[in-house]
Order: C-alpha cells, then sequence, then structure tokens
C-alpha cells in the first residue's frame, strides 16, 4: 500500500489546525492521542482540542511540508516541518517545528495516535 493515506491525514490535519476544525482533528486523532508541544508540555486529546474551543489558540497560517514517511505494518511515522502563524491567549507563538507524527492503523483507515513538535534552531554556535 502506497503512502497517500498517510499524505492526505497530513493535508487534512493541517487544514484542520489552521481552521480550528475541532470536528475534523478528533476525527483524524485517536481517543488516547497525545501531542507533546515545542516547550515539553504534554496534552492529551481533550486538552489538544479545547485549545481550539475555548478560543485560547487561533492559527492564522499553518503550512506541513517536506515531509518523509516510514511504514511499520499497521503504525507509522511521519516527519516534517509544520511553518505556524498563531498566538495562544492573544501572545504569538509563531515558528517553525520539526514534527514527529505517529500514526496507526484503526478501523481500515490511518489515524494520529501522537505529535511531538521540536522548534528548528541554528546549531549552536552559529
Amino acid at each position: 500500500m502506497s503512502t497517500t493515506e498517510i499524505t492526505e491525514l497530513g493535508r487534512r490535519w493541517a487544514a484542520a489546525e489552521e481552521h480550528g476544525d475541532t470536528a475534523t482533528l478528533d476525527e483524524l486523532a485517536v481517543d488516547d492521542f497525545t501531542l507533546v508541544g515545542p516547550l515539553g508540555s504534554v496534552l492529551d486529546k481533550t486538552q489538544w482540542l479545547d485549545r481550539y474551543r475555548s478560543g485560547n489558540f487561533v492559527t492564522d497560517e499553518l503550512r506541513w511540508h517536506d515531509v518523509t514517511i516510514r511504514r511499520y505494518g499497521d503504525a507509522a511515522v511521519a516527519v516534517g516541518i509544520q511553518d505556524q502563524r498563531a498566538a495562544y491567549q492573544g501572545r504569538r507563538s509563531d515558528g517553525r517545528f520539526r514534527v514527529t507524527q505517529v500514526l496507526v492503523r484503526d478501523d481500515d483507515r490511518w489515524r494520529l495516535a501522537g505529535l511531538h513538535l521540536s522548534p528548528i534552531a541554528p546549531p549552536p554556535g552559529s
């Protein structure tokens, strides 16, 4: 099987994040989904979605690109770059992040089990 489904899931995820579409994000993620944020915070699925529901987190733009995908049976890992313009509680949280998506086959479709964001910074001393 090709990685087309995983690529499409990534496209749908990025669009849903950009538009605060919690219904689509809820559908794309498994119940025990976990997000590890760029500063090490950990959110479960409800907390992740509640950022949008509450209006605390607003994404103005999100680009998901330069993605590589590795499949392991009913699991996959996608690593790419997320460029975002966003605000949390009115404070800008723009940035460029290396994102690792953990995906699993669930009921014959791919779903997000986890996301881990790391800031992309220049090498030390540069």
